[in-house]
């Protein structure tokens, strides 16, 4: 295989952001009175996701900007209850994000598997998050040691899975396309972009999804298994 560069997802591949992300926005449900709207915590989580989730895949595609995805997953939810200020959504996405940044619980085998890869290869982080929160994670959780740059989609000015996201990566940790590997989670972001970029993927699939299209280079279940890929 001879790879030498790894391009790395960073949430839900390394750091857990279901489990965090719903922390905080029970934190939320709590502290802002969302009991008044929603009878259980539940309840309010069964409307934000769905909406949280098709909100991020227009967002990946390009189809809307940062400004309207933060405003839109706090807004939907309580419209119907008479909230439908964009400040105050606002004011809410920098309260949720502030809360994330300081949540460190990581998926798991993630810390045994970077300390085997970072003597063996270079890593690189690549993810589509928000600037003011993902460094902050990635510090917090104890994850900056590992890797060599932090590479996210609001410095390319593009996001994955658009080609140019990983060729803006490429350049910018001088890695050739053919010594790379890029591991993450999501087959539309991470897989489908590194497959029409040419590069080669490991998926990290818990879940056992059937691939869509093509088979990924390698598919793991577990952190762990990357260890007998690389």
């Amino acid at each position: 295989m001879g790879y030498k560069n790894l391009f790395m997802d960073l949430d839900d591949t390394l750091w857990d952001i279901h489990l965090n992300g719903r922390e905080c926005l029970e934190e939320i449900y709590q502290d802002y009175g969302y009991a008044e709207f929603y009878p259980t915590f539940s309840d309010y989580y069964a409307v934000y996701m769905p909406g949280n989730l098709r909100l991020w895949a227009m967002y990946r595609q390009g189809e809307i900007r940062k400004e309207e995805l933060i405003v839109e997953r706090f807004l939907a939810p309580v419209r119907d209850f008479g909230i439908n200020d964009p400040e105050y959504a606002r004011q809410l996405s920098d309260d949720f994000l502030d809360r994330t940044t300081r949540k460190t619980r990581l998926i798991e085998g993630t810390l045994e598997l970077l300390d085997y890869l970072k003597p063996r290869y270079r890593m690189h982080i690549l993810s589509n998050g928000f600037r003011e929160v993902q460094y902050k994670k990635i510090e917090n959780s104890g994850l900056k040691p590992y890797f060599d740059k932090i590479i996210l989609s609001e410095d390319a000015g593009i996001n994955k899975p658009h080609p140019d996201m990983f060729t803006y990566a490429l350049k910018s940790t001088n890695s050739r396309r053919n010594e790379t590997v890029m591991i993450g989670d999501s087959w539309d972001a991470d897989i489908v972009g590194a497959y029409q970029s040419r590069i080669a993927q490991i998926w990290f699939n818990p879940a056992a999804e059937a691939p869509d299209g093509f088979e990924p280079t390698h598919t793991v279940r577990t952190l762990a298994e990357i260890r007998d890929i690389l």
